[in-house]
């Protein structure tokens, strides 16, 4: 483990913070230059035009790798296939919905690499489970076929907030998931049984609202006092735990200061032990 990059289940190198591009609209492009030129090297989008602009995250790379020589290889990318129920139908669909669920994932992933310009995908997310066990393998077994055909090298599942769900999926699962991601808040006890799951097999938690959902923590007696002794921010100490303790959280600003900021947090000494155990009883753990 470096102090940027963790190794996943699946053997991918994936920043230790990743920076997410929901919700930028059409400053997706520049959001994205700028995150990687600050330092950023993973990025999280989805096929899911609801939310996300995967397309102007592709016109991104293409820009880095033609006017700044940051190639794709050294970059983490990682997309969703986002279902029916998740997109909105009033926007220009990624596939056709009344074609087999099956074949949604291989339009939905054929217009990802489309959008990103690119022949493959480090990170593969099925954007939230099927309404049946049965309907997300259906799904989750397409993006295993796009494993062995090694244009994806790894998979994983977002939204998922039920353990005996993540436990059928990674027992059915020829290729494990490798990271889950979810919105890290109070409401669901910051899912204190599934990242334990996670920590027995080798599965990356990544957080996001990671800071909106947390103002009670950020403006914590402890946290401050912390950030004071670092010079630093509260939102960087938060962070800097959450990283400590085996988390990757995502990361949105759009404040270049801010991006700047998270990124140092990498390069900190880890928080002491006593402060660690503290803080962890903040989040249930």
């Amino acid at each position: 483990m470096s102090a940027t990059t963790v190794t996943t289940n699946a053997g991918i190198q994936m920043p230790r913070l990743i920076y997410g591009t929901a919700w930028k609209k059409e400053a997706t492009k520049n959001l994205v230059i700028q995150a990687i030129l600050n330092g950023f090297r993973g990025i999280d989008t989805a096929c899911q035009p609801k939310h996300y602009r995967e397309d102007l995250v592709g016109q991104a790379l293409v820009e880095l790798q033609t006017k700044h020589n940051i190639s794709r290889k050294d970059l983490f990318i990682q997309t969703k296939f986002t279902s029916i129920d998740g997109q909105d139908r009033s926007k220009p669909l990624p596939y056709d919905p009344r074609v087999s669920l099956t074949e949604q994932v291989r339009q939905s992933f054929a217009t990802s690499l489309e959008n990103l310009q690119t022949d493959y995908i480090d990170s593969l997310v099925l954007h939230g489970p099927e309404r049946t066990h049965e309907l997300t393998m259906q799904v989750y077994r397409q993006c295993e076929q796009f494993v062995d055909e090694g244009r994806v090298k790894q998979l994983g599942i977002s939204n998922l907030y039920n353990l005996n769900n993540l436990r059928k999926l990674y027992d059915d699962a020829r290729h494990k998931p490798a990271i889950i991601q979810n919105r890290f808040h109070a409401e669901t006890n910051y899912d204190n049984d599934i990242r334990q799951f996670c920590r027995e097999r080798n599965i990356f938690y990544q957080s996001f609202w990671t800071l909106t959902a947390n103002p009670h923590i950020l403006s914590h007696s402890l946290i401050q006092k912390l950030a004071e002794e670092r010079h630093g921010t509260p939102a960087q100490i938060f962070f800097r735990f959450l990283i400590d303790i085996g988390l990757t959280p995502l990361t949105g600003t759009t404040d270049e200061k801010h991006m700047k900021e998270d990124l140092q947090v990498l390069h900190w000494q880890s928080l002491d032990h006593e402060s660690v155990t503290k803080l962890k009883k903040l989040i249930h753990d």
